[in-house]
């Protein structure tokens, strides 16, 4: 079961940032569900992807926000 960070509210790049401090306590292998709704953050979480080693499972658009689902 992935845990949850919601950042729904912030404006980007605080929720990029929020992952950026919650992977210091996140176990290898483990996922982690971030829901946020600023616009630039698929985009923003993609790239922090890429550029830290971690695998962007999915980022979808719900109604109102984003799920970008990250294994670590």
């Amino acid at each position: 079961m992935a845990e949850i960070l919601d950042c729904r509210g912030m404006k980007c790049p605080q929720p990029v940032l929020k992952v950026a401090i919650k992977a210091n306590s996140i176990a290898p292998g483990s996922t982690l569900e971030v829901h946020a709704d600023c616009e630039s953050f698929p985009d923003d979480i993609k790239k922090w992807c890429d550029n830290s080693g971690k695998v962007l499972i999915s980022c979808i658009e719900n109604t109102d926000h984003f799920v970008a689902t990250v294994q670590f």
